[in-house]
C-alpha cells in the first residue's frame, strides 16, 4: 500500500461529486467500515447535513487556490470537531484501496473516510463499528436501534415498519445488518451492514398486499437470493409494468426484498432521526419536530459519585439532575457516554446469551431513569425506591442510551448510572422535546433525612475462606460458618442510628455478589448463638449485589447483635472491611 497524488497517479480530473448522485454512492474497499459507509448515504439523503460534515465553498482540484486540504466536521461527544486531512490516498496498484464512488472520478467518500479514520486515530480503527455511532457523529442527532429477532425491541411487537407514517419512511435514514450468513446471501458471511433505500407497498395479481424494501449493499453487488432477485419468481405475481418500474429503480449493488423476507434474514435494524435545516429531530414515532434541546455533561467519580445501579445502595450518589417541563409534550432522553476516540465494536457483535448485550472495554453498562417528583415536598430515599416514570430499563454496553416518552408539566429526577459501583467516565445527558424544557445539575447532594449528633466509627477487617468461612448466603446450611462481627446498640434516639458498610478487595472483573444480615443475640453470647434458616435477621442488605461496596442505614433499639458478611455463593474466597458507624449519646 502506497499514499498517492490524485492528478499524478490517480486521476486526471479528479472531482468530490459526479454529476449522477446515483454514481456518488460508497463502494467498500479492504477495510471492513460498512457501517460508516452505511451511515455515509444519509448525507446523501440530506444536503444541509452534508454542508455540515463538509462545508460548501472549499478549493479543489483545477482552482488556483487550491492546496491540497480539505475540511471536514464530526459531532464528537456535543461538540462539532474540525478535521483537516490532505489529498493523498492508499492505493494499491495505483487504485484507492480503500472506499470510493462508483464513480472513478469521484472522491467525496474516500476523503470523508480519510478524515474519520483521522479523528478515530487511524485507518485500522474503522475496522468493524455501529452504524448509530457513524450515524450520530455525522449528523449530531440520534439513532435507535431495533432488534428483529426479539419482537419486543421493535416499536410494535408485531411488524417492522407500523409506526412509521409515509413521510417518515422517505426522510428517516434506515440501516440493517445481518449476525450470521443469511440463507438468501451466503456469500455476506458474518457481521455485514446495508441500507434500506426505499420501501413501497404492491398488490399481487391475487389482491394480496406485500411490502418490498429496495437494499443496498456498499460492497457494490446484489449478491442476494430470493423470491425478488432480477429473475426471481416473485415478480410474476405482479403486474408487469410494475416489475419493470420497480426493477428499474435497483442502482448497481441494490436488490429487492419483501417484508417477511427481510425479517427473517436481518438480525438488526437501526433507524436515524431526520433533521431539519434547523437543525431538529424529528420523532420517528409522530413525526412531530423536537424544537428545543439541551445538553449538560457530567462524570461518575469513583467514591464519590459512581453509585452503580439500583441493586446497590450508594445509587443515590450517582449525578442528579432536574428537569422542568411548563407544559406537556414528547420527550427524547439520550445519554452518550464519552469514551475515548479510537473505541470500537463490531457492527453486530453479540454474545452467546445474555441479555444481548456484549462487554466493551471502553465502555461502561450505563441506564437513565427519571421520576417525577414534588420539587418542595421531596425525598430522595422514597423516590429512588418507587417505580421510575420512565427509563432505559436494562443497562447497555452502549454508547449512548435512549428514552422515548411523554411527559406531563412538572419537575423530574434524572439520575443516570453505569451498572458497577466505582465505574468511572464522562457522559452527556441530551433532551429533545417539543416543549420548552429546563435542565440543570442538582450540584447539592440531597439527603435522604437530616441525622445529627455524633457517631463513632469502628472498622474491622476479614476474609471469606473457601471451606472455613465462606458460608455464603442464607439460602445455603452454610451460612452460620461466615464471620460473625459484634455489634452493641446502646442509644435510640429515634431515627437512623446505626450505619453499615461492606467493602470486598476484589478486582473489579471478580468481584462477588456480596450482602449482609444483622441478627440480634437474645442471651448477648455472640459465639454461642446457633444461626440457621429458621433464625430471621433483623435487618438484611439484599439482594446480593456484584459491588465494590453495599451498605443499610438502619435503625435499631438498645441491644447486642450480630452481623454476618457473606458472598451470595459458598466457598467464595476474598477479604473484606466492614465499617459500623454508631450514633452515640453525649
Amino acid at each position: 500500500i502506497c499514499f498517492l497524488l490524485f492528478k499524478q497517479d490517480i486521476c486526471m480530473h479528479p472531482q468530490l461529486f459526479p454529476d449522477n448522485l446515483t454514481e456518488a454512492y460508497p463502494k467498500q474497499g479492504i477495510l471492513g467500515d460498512c457501517w460508516l459507509l452505511c451511515a455515509c448515504t444519509m448525507l446523501l439523503k440530506s444536503r444541509h447535513l452534508l454542508e455540515q460534515v463538509m462545508p460548501s465553498g472549499q478549493c479543489v482540484w483545477g482552482d488556483s487556490r487550491y492546496r491540497g486540504k480539505f475540511c471536514f466536521r464530526f459531532w464528537r461527544n456535543g461538540r462539532w470537531m474540525e478535521v483537516q486531512v490532505d489529498d493523498r490516498l492508499p492505493c494499491v496498484n495505483n487504485t484507492p484501496c480503500f472506499s470510493r464512488c462508483h464513480s472513478p472520478s469521484a472522491f467525496w467518500i474516500a476523503l470523508l473516510e480519510k478524515a474519520y479514520a483521522k479523528l478515530r486515530g487511524s485507518y485500522e480503527h474503522l475496522w468493524a463499528g455501529q452504524v448509530c455511532e457513524a450515524m450520530v457523529d455525522l449528523s449530531g442527532g440520534v439513532a435507535e436501534r431495533w432488534s428483529l429477532k426479539r419482537a419486543a425491541d421493535t416499536p410494535t411487537e408485531k411488524r417492522l415498519f407500523p409506526r412509521l407514517s409515509e413521510e417518515m419512511r422517505k426522510c428517516s435514514y434506515i440501516s440493517c445488518c445481518v449476525h450470521s450468513t443469511p440463507t438468501g446471501a451466503p456469500e455476506l458471511g458474518q457481521f455485514h451492514a446495508l441500507s434500506v433505500i426505499e420501501w413501497t407497498d404492491v398488490k399481487t395479481s391475487d389482491g394480496e398486499e406485500v411490502r418490498l424494501l429496495r437494499i443496498w449493499n456498499p460492497w457494490g453487488r446484489r449478491c442476494w437470493g430470493g423470491a425478488w432477485t432480477e429473475k426471481g419468481a416473485g415478480w410474476s405475481s405482479l403486474d408487469p409494468s410494475c416489475s419493470v418500474d420497480l426493477l428499474g429503480r435497483t442502482q448497481e449493488g441494490e436488490f429487492w426484498v419483501d417484508e417477511t423476507e427481510f425479517q427473517q434474514e436481518f438480525d438488526e435494524v437501526t433507524v436515524g432521526y431526520s433533521i431539519s435545516k434547523d437543525m431538529h429531530l424529528q420523532s420517528i414515532y409522530t413525526g412531530s419536530f423536537l424544537t428545543y434541546t439541551q445538553q449538560i455533561g457530567g462524570r461518575w467519580i469513583r467514591g464519590h459519585s459512581a453509585g452503580g445501579c439500583r441493586n446497590n445502595s450508594s445509587y443515590s450518589s450517582n449525578p442528579k439532575f432536574w428537569l422542568k417541563l411548563g407544559e406537556g409534550g414528547e420527550v427524547l432522553l439520550s445519554l452518550l457516554q464519552c469514551g475515548p476516540r479510537n473505541a470500537q465494536r463490531s457492527c453486530t457483535e453479540r454474545p452467546p446469551g445474555g441479555s444481548g448485550t456484549p462487554q466493551h472495554p471502553h465502555y461502561q453498562a450505563i441506564a437513565l431513569h427519571l421520576w417525577k417528583v414534588d420539587k418542595k415536598h421531596f425525598n430522595l430515599k422514597r423516590t429512588l425506591n418507587s417505580t421510575p416514570c420512565a427509563s432505559s430499563h436494562t443497562h447497555a454496553y452502549e454508547r449512548e442510551v435512549l428514552v422515548h416518552t411523554h411527559l406531563s408539566a412538572g419537575f423530574y429526577l434524572l439520575v443516570p448510572s453505569t451498572f458497577l459501583q466505582g465505574a468511572e467516565g464522562q457522559f452527556l445527558l441530551r433532551v429533545h422535546s417539543t416543549c420548552a424544557t429546563s435542565l440543570s445539575a442538582i450540584k447539592v447532594s440531597l439527603q435522604q433525612e437530616s441525622v445529627g449528633g455524633e457517631w463513632e466509627t469502628v472498622s474491622v477487617c476479614g476474609r471469606w475462606m473457601a471451606g472455613s468461612t465462606a458460608g455464603g448466603g442464607r439460602n445455603f446450611p452454610s451460612h452460620g460458618q461466615n464471620p460473625r462481627v459484634p455489634l452493641t446498640v446502646t442509644y435510640d434516639p429515634g431515627g437512623t442510628n446505626i450505619r453499615v458498610t461492606l467493602l470486598q478487595h476484589s478486582r473489579e472483573n471478580d468481584l462477588h455478589a456480596i450482602g449482609f444480615h444483622i441478627y440480634e443475640v437474645p442471651d448477648g453470647k455472640v459465639d454461642s448463638m446457633v444461626i440457621s434458616a429458621a433464625v430471621c435477621p433483623v435487618v438484611s442488605c439484599v439482594p446480593h449485589s456484584h459491588s465494590q461496596e453495599v451498605s443499610v442505614q438502619c435503625r435499631l433499639s438498645p441491644a447486642v447483635y450480630t452481623i454476618l458478611p457473606s458472598t451470595y455463593q459458598p466457598d467464595r474466597s476474598a477479604e473484606f472491611t466492614l465499617t459500623i458507624a454508631n450514633r452515640i449519646h453525649r
